[in-house]
């Protein structure tokens, strides 16, 4: 059987660090960074006798979660004990829910690799606390524990198996990452850990049982999640065709070798004995409480995307790139607000700025430079005091050294030659040195005209005003 003719099957369980100042069960901070074990105290350290107090707002950021991504939010709710031991999870069980959870029966819309809606289905969003790290000795000499993290509350949304392959995962993910930073309930900063998915995969014939699957942990790369998905559906599709049998297990993705590597078995819910949290009390939500936070929710982005395309008429594309990010639209409507130009700030924001942010590896909350500078730059191509190509070289000078734009052409000389008599006499010398143009545009050819004009702007280092060398070009050649 050739591989098209099976089928993926891919679920994801995403964990993601909550914004809190505090963790879910202790006033430790939450902040990322510190030395080791500074944020600890005999809670999160699972001191005999210490007990856990719910944090509210870890309670408030899953509901927003839920709601946001379509859930049903569960009025009464409670905590549970899942038992497993791991060297960084000190009381050797993780507070987390099982039959309970906060919310239940959501979805996402993506669209498939055809273009076309979809709804991903979310089974569950629940809360739970996460382990420590351990920082493992380089020359193999054993592992040191840092429970700084131990503690810090999560949120688990676990989809249905309804991701059919690397693309609509990768999708998917960027589509509930963009949720979560636009109701500020994460930062989901996956660099830090703040955003990691356990990636779930099988394939199958068409009109046969879902196969058995692979588990990939901890993943904190989309870039990587869509290599590991690939190479599973290769591999089991082979061990399909060969007559191997395919075993519930763990998976290790290793990043340079670009497999996967067995771990172990696959737990069942069996095999943590979960059962109700004894020191915690049930959750109960009011009506009112859930209904003041579905007030109280921010734009999203759908709702925005609709808003640009209506408000603003971007196009569709344009419209979907710029809300994709919290960080990258915010800055759109800041800088509209300056400069007025919602074409000119939506086209440097998707084209140059977003591509010297990926030259440099930097996420959208990382440009270094503020929305009014960017608009200010705007300003100064739209008054003629720049060039489009001086502002290329003002944006990579924004991103190394953020500063008023009107400073930096003044301290470069970037300022555009708008002078009659100077563009005139640049206009002659390169006519006089390119006779062959001239007649190539006598004969029809219109490049020529571009080319006598890209001869100006080396010539005069980009400063020369590009309207009006296309306007003396072709005064001089219709002569």
């Amino acid at each position: 059987m050739l591989k098209e003719d099976y089928e993926v099957v891919i679920g994801l369980e995403v964990h993601a660090e909550l914004s809190t100042k505090t963790k879910i069960f202790c006033s430790c901070p939450t902040e990322f960074g510190a030395e080791p074990n500074t944020h600890v105290c005999p809670v999160c350290m699972a001191m005999p006798g210490a007990l856990p107090v719910l944090n509210e707002r870890v309670v408030e950021y899953a509901v927003k979660a839920g709601l946001a991504t379509n859930c049903t939010i569960a009025r009464d709710s409670k905590n549970d004990r899942k038992n497993y031991f791991y060297p960084d999870l000190p009381k050797s069980y993780q507070i987390s829910q099982f039959d309970k959870p906060l919310c239940e029966n959501g979805y996402i819309e993506i669209e498939d690799d055809e273009g076309n809606p979809k709804k991903v289905r979310i089974l569950r969003i629940h809360i739970e606390e996460d382990a420590g790290k351990l920082n493992h000795n380089e020359f193999g000499e054993g592992s040191l524990v840092d429970l700084n993290r131990a503690g810090v509350p999560l949120i688990e949304i676990v989809s249905e198996p309804d991701i059919r392959s690397s693309g609509e995962a990768d999708r998917y993910l960027k589509k509930l990452k963009s949720i979560l930073q636009y109701i500020e309930v994460s930062d989901c900063k996956m660099q830090e850990g703040s955003l990691r998915a356990d990636v779930n995969v099988s394939v199958h014939k068409p009109n046969e049982p879902f196969g058995e699957r692979h588990e990939m942990k901890n993943m904190n790369s989309f870039k990587s999640i869509q290599r590991a998905i690939e190479y599973e559906r290769e591999a089991q599709i082979s061990d399909n065709e060969n007559g191997v049998k395919i075993n519930r297990e763990t998976m290790r993705w290793d990043d340079v070798s670009g497999k996967t590597f067995s771990m172990r078995d696959k737990e069942d819910a069996q095999d943590y004995r979960y059962f109700p949290e004894p020191d915690l009390v049930a959750i109960k939500l009011s009506e009112e409480y859930i209904a003041n936070i579905q007030k109280n929710l921010p734009e999203l982005p759908e709702s925005r995307k609709a808003r640009y395309l209506e408000e603003y008429k971007l196009s569709e594309k344009d419209s979907r790139m710029l809300t994709a990010s919290k960080y990258l639209s915010n800055m759109f409507e800041e800088a509209l607000a300056i400069c007025g130009n919602s074409k000119a700030v939506a086209n440097w924001l998707l084209s140059d700025v977003s591509r010297i942010l990926n030259e440099k590896e930097l996420e959208p909350d990382q440009i270094p430079f503020t929305a009014e500078q960017l608009a200010k730059m705007i300003m100064l191509i739209d008054k003629g005091t720049i060039s489009s190509a001086i502002a290329k070289k003002v944006l990579e000078e924004l991103f190394e050294t953020p500063k008023n734009p009107e400073e930096i052409i003044q301290e470069k000389g970037w300022i555009q030659i708008s002078d009659e008599g100077a563009i005139k006499e640049v206009v002659m010398r390169i006519l006089e040195n390119n006779p062959q143009s001239i007649i190539d545009f006598k004969n029809g050819k219109d490049r020529a005209l571009g080319f006598l004009v890209g001869q100006a702007m080396k010539e005069t280092k980009g400063k020369a005003n590009p309207q009006m060398l296309n306007q003396m070009f072709l005064e001089e050649l219709k002569k």
